[in-house]
């Protein structure tokens, strides 16, 4: 992350936060006194600083009071979202009312009860986006590859996949020991993993007891993944990958295995890669050199970008992540725009494509509009 980036962000932040904390300050001193307005002040304050110095101390030294940091500054970025949008209503709205009144007295002679109510509002919204993250969903598919499945003749194969993890201090280990026993009473025959499995730190794999959880998936055919842009995010990608080998997760990285010499699982490496490390990943056409095309294919891409590339080269299915939907409404608005699907089922030509919410959180530990899932996939194969 490049210091004119990181420039941009805390003033941006800054700014949000400035205008979130002058108008609540406008709505308190119409009817508080000074003590409670200062009171005000330090809560707003404490909190707009919880998140960036919970970080930094972090980096220097990781702690319970970090870590208490940043748990309250994440929960705090969802409430300063939605204050924001709110405010922002109401300010346009009360500019629309300058020049054609409409608003009722009441409500612009009562500014604390508007600022009350927004923050009442606000909180519940909150309340329930941090209960619906930790309720993962379970959707089933059921999709025919029109292709026989090799050797084997197996003519359904059951799949699970989860993307996005995101594994942390705030998805941490007994989350994930809730995520691995909903994977095991599916009974897949095999799971996958579109990326983003950790969320920042690398080391959490190992100081949590994370390698040892994972070891409990008991699919028939394996666990394999493929690294998303959070894995990258650690500067420490090799290790990363060391440390899910030995909980049993097989990693792609623009590679293709063939399973149970019935179907092929192909996993790109994520886009992110040149940003971090100056180099791009393979073309798809150079990581499927070798593959039998009779046989189906599964192809796991964190980021579901650019679908045709897939269906220039024969891909079966593919299966994504990356995008949350969003994860707080009205994002998803802006996600509709930037993929092709952004989530769920779509078919172009000869390619299915699924691409999942994910299980986890990133920033925020909140979802609203949409919830966290556990996608069941059954596929069929035709003989």
């Amino acid at each position: 992350m490049t210091m004119n980036f990181i420039i941009i962000i805390l003033l941006l932040y800054g700014t949000i936060h400035f205008y979130i904390g002058l108008r609540g300050w406008q709505s308190l001193s119409t009817k508080s006194s000074p003590f409670f307005s200062l009171i005000y002040l330090f809560i707003f304050s404490f909190f707009a600083l919880a998140y960036p110095l919970g970080s930094f101390i972090q980096k220097l030294s990781p702690s319970v009071i970090s870590d208490t940091l940043l748990l309250a500054g994440s929960f705090w970025l969802g409430m300063i979202y939605y204050l924001f949008l709110f405010i922002l209503l109401i300010d346009i709205l009360r500019i629309i009312d300058k020049y054609k009144p409409f608003l009722p007295l009441t409500l612009k002679r009562s500014p604390l009860l508007v600022a009350t109510t927004v923050f009442l509002i606000t909180t519940c919204l909150i309340t329930y986006g941090a209960w619906n993250a930790r309720h993962p969903v379970t959707l089933n598919y059921e999709i025919t590859i029109p292709k026989p499945a090799g050797a084997s003749s197996v003519e359904t194969l059951q799949v699970v996949m989860v993307s996005d993890i995101h594994l942390g201090q705030i998805i941490d280990n007994r989350r994930l020991k809730k995520i691995v026993n909903r994977i095991n009473q599916l009974e897949p025959d095999i799971v996958l993993i579109p990326g983003d499995i950790i969320d920042h730190k690398v080391d959490v794999l190992l100081n949590q007891h994370m390698i040892e959880t994972f070891r409990k998936l008991r699919p028939k055919l394996g666990t394999y993944a493929v690294l998303g842009n959070h894995e990258y995010f650690d500067q420490n990608t090799e290790l990363a990958i060391e440390y899910l080998e030995q909980g049993n997760i097989h990693i792609l990285r623009d590679q293709w295995t063939l399973v149970d010499n019935s179907f092929y699982v192909v996993g790109r490496d994520d886009l992110s890669k040149k940003r971090y490390t100056g180099m791009d990943r393979q073309s798809l056409e150079t990581v499927m050199a070798g593959i039998d095309h009779t046989l189906p294919i599964i192809l796991l891409d964190h980021q579901p970008t650019n679908l045709q590339d897939a269906v220039t080269q024969g891909v079966d299915l593919q299966l994504s992540g990356h995008t949350h939907l969003g994860q707080l409404f009205p994002n998803s608005l802006i996600t509709r725009k930037l993929y092709e699907v952004d989530w769920g089922y779509i078919q172009k030509d000869n390619l299915q494509a699924i691409v999942s919410c994910g299980i986890g959180t990133w920033g925020p530990p909140i979802r609203i509009g949409n919830s966290p899932e556990i996608i069941n996939l059954t596929i069929h194969f035709t003989k």
